[in-house]
This record gives structure tokens, sequence and C-alpha cells, in this order.
């Protein structure tokens, strides 16, 4: 039997390991490997309903791969899974096999007996319910006709169910806050290829309308006219390939913040007649998340600025290590600004939007700048 202290110990473990992930499907893992291990089951499942009377999602954790496979498609929320996700009241039987609502399961399904379920609630909601079976007893200590899981065991079930919960409902708020930020980047590159797009059409049609003015008076002119419509539709075509293959959205979590802001360049150059690079020193470390999110919208509004407000003709971006962490540098040719005056003129072109995005991750923001001779941002985060 486990000491107080190793219950203990062994509750903050799991509890620290559901708090390192923000994926809805990792945390759920996360519970269930944690529960198994915790009361010392052979098997957990934890299940999240759906709107259709099935499971959204179904984890398990003492099942391999190949056995789950055997098992077939997920669980209808029959039997006791359906009591589970109605009444938020635990349960804990000495064989599942003999309650009432037991609904039998698949043939390759492993053959459960002690069985403790406890629902994960937040409010009045349901979220899901987390399941263990056959706890692991010395030979000869099993209860005869008794469930193993004692008394204790579902107290402590129901306490990792409460914070579990805390963490779904963050990992669920996570992925949410994550849709929206997806949803803002596809808006912003969608506006510049669509300007990009807009101008080469634009032009192709002026053009075009210029050749048919010639075609009668001056056929030799109006051959380089057709021509120049031939390259500026090629230009269009290549234009809206780039709209499918790279409007997507900025997906730190899985290109990283060197490719992601290659990519913004890479759009930002088509889109704008200025001239848009992006330099990374090959030392440059991945950041934790929320310095990585920072720096991303620190280049994205520094970059809207040269390219909207200060007439620039060159743009460069680059990123070098810094200590743990790393610096922005956007640097643009153009109009420039009293960096002064801008201080005493409110929220005038994001900067203080920017100094707040850096303090609040534990950076800084120097913007060096004059009328007339380009402005340069760097942002310095301390990494992790």
């Amino acid at each position: 039997m486990p000491t107080r202290r190793a219950g203990l110990d062994a509750v903050s473990g799991a509890l620290l390991a559901m708090s390192r992930h923000l994926q809805v499907r990792d945390v759920l893992q996360t519970i269930t490997a944690s529960a198994r291990e915790l009361l010392d089951a052979k098997y957990a499942a934890l299940g999240v309903p759906d709107d259709h009377g099935g499971f959204a999602q179904f984890v398990v954790d003492g099942v391999s791969d190949e056995e789950w496979k055997r098992i077939g498609p997920l669980p209808r929320q029959h039997g006791i899974l359906a009591a589970m996700l109605r009444d938020a009241t635990p349960q804990r039987l000495g064989d599942v096999r003999a309650d009432p609502r037991f609904g039998g399961w698949p043939k390759a399904h492993p053959t459960l007996k002690d069985f403790l379920g406890v629902p994960i609630v937040d409010g009045e909601e349901i979220l899901g319910a987390l399941f263990l079976a056959n706890k692991n007893c010395p030979e000869g200590e099993r209860p005869e006709g008794k469930c193993a899981f004692t008394a204790e065991d579902e107290a402590l079930l129901k306490t990792l169910a409460a914070h579990a919960a805390i963490a779904l409902t963050n990992a669920r708020l996570y992925e949410r806050s994550r849709e929206l930020t997806i949803a803002e980047e596809r808006t912003r590159l969608a506006h510049e290829l669509h300007d990009a797009v807009s101008q080469k059409l634009f032009s192709l049609r002026l053009t075009a309308q210029a050749a048919a003015a010639l075609v009668d008076r001056d056929p030799a002119r109006a051959k380089g006219e057709l021509q120049q419509v031939a390259a500026l539709a090629a230009e269009a075509a290549d234009e809206l390939r780039a709209a499918v293959v790279e409007l997507r959205p900025a997906a730190l979590d899985e290109d990283g913040l060197v490719a992601t802001l290659a990519t913004h360049a890479q759009v930002l150059d088509r889109a704008h007649a200025a001239k848009v690079t992006f330099a990374s020193a090959p030392s440059v470390r991945a950041l934790p998340a929320s310095q990585e999110e920072a720096v991303l919208r620190v280049a994205q509004e520094a970059l809207h600025n040269a390219l909207r407000h200060a007439d620039a003709e060159h743009v460069e971006v680059s990123l070098d290590r810094r200590g743990q962490g790393v610096a922005l540098t956007v640097r643009d040719d153009g109009a420039g600004f009293d960096p002064s005056a801008v201080r005493t003129a409110g929220r005038h072109l994001g900067l203080v939007s920017m100094r707040d995005r850096a303090a609040g991750v534990g950076g800084s923001l120097t913007v060096e700048s004059a009328p007339g001779k380009g402005t340069v941002i760097e942002l310095e985060v301390p990494g992790g």
C-alpha cells in the first residue's frame, strides 16, 4: 500500500504532466495514462461525448495499437458508459459484467472486472468520463466479490478528474484561440494576395485595351502590347497559384517561428512592389510558445507599417540569436518618422501595441527612425 506522501507525490506528478500540454488530444492521453499509473490499474480509458449518441474522442491506456485495431470502431454511449455521461456520479463496481446496465463488448475486447469511473465536470457540464478497470492486486489480496478499487482510490481519482477538467478546458480555450488567430492570419494574407492579383489584372486589362486600340494603325506596337498581356497573364496566374499554396495559417506549432516568418515575408514580397526579404541565423533556437507568438505579431505589425504607411522600397526582416533568446529586426528605407512625436500621439503606427507585446513576454522593443531616414524596429526576447 503506498504511503500518503507517495500518493501526494504521484498526484502532483500527474497534475504537472497534464499542465505541460496544450493540445486537447495530448491532454486526454496524459490524463488517462496518469490515472492508470496512479491507481495501478491494468486498463484506463477516457471518453468525450459528441452530440450524436457516440464519442467524439475516446483514448485508452493499457491496450496496444494492435489490440485497439482488433476491437474495432469507437464505442457508442450505452450501458455503464452512457450512465457516466448522463449522471455525474462516480461508479465503483466489483464486476462490471454483473451490472444490469452492462451491454457487452466486441469479441476482441479485453475482459474487464473491477471498474471505477468518475465524471470530468466543468460546472454543470459533463466534459467526459474517466474509467479504470482491473486493479493490479498481489496474489491472494483481491477481495472476493468486492471491487479491488477502494474508497480512497475513488477519492484520488475524483481529485484527478477535477484538475483534468481544468486542463481540458484550458486546452480547448487554447485551441479555440489558435483557430481565431489562424482566421485572422488567413484574412490578412487574403488581403495581401488579393491586392497583388488585382493589380496584375488591372494592368492586364489596360494593356489589352491599348493593344486593341493599336491593332489597326500600328500592328507592331500592338504586337508588343499583346506580348505584355501574355506576360501579365502569366504573372497573375503565378499569384493565384501562390494564393492556393500559401494562403494558410501561420502555424507556429507545426512550422516553427523561422519557417513561419519566412513564409510571411514571401507572401508580402509577392503582394507589394517593395522588396521584402527574410534572413535567420542558423543558431536561432525554438522559444516558449508565448514568446514566438509575440515575435510573429511584432514582425507583422512592423511589416504592415513599412508597406502601408512608410512607402518603403526595401524591407529587411532578420532573426538572430541573442543569448538564450532571439532578436528580431525589421528595417525599411521608407519615409521614417519622429519617434518622440509618436510617443505623444497615442497608439499611432501600433508602436504601443508592439511594446505591450514585448513587455508581456519579458522582452524589450527599440525604435530608431527619423523623417526621410527609414525605420529600424528591434525586438529582443529572453528565451526560456
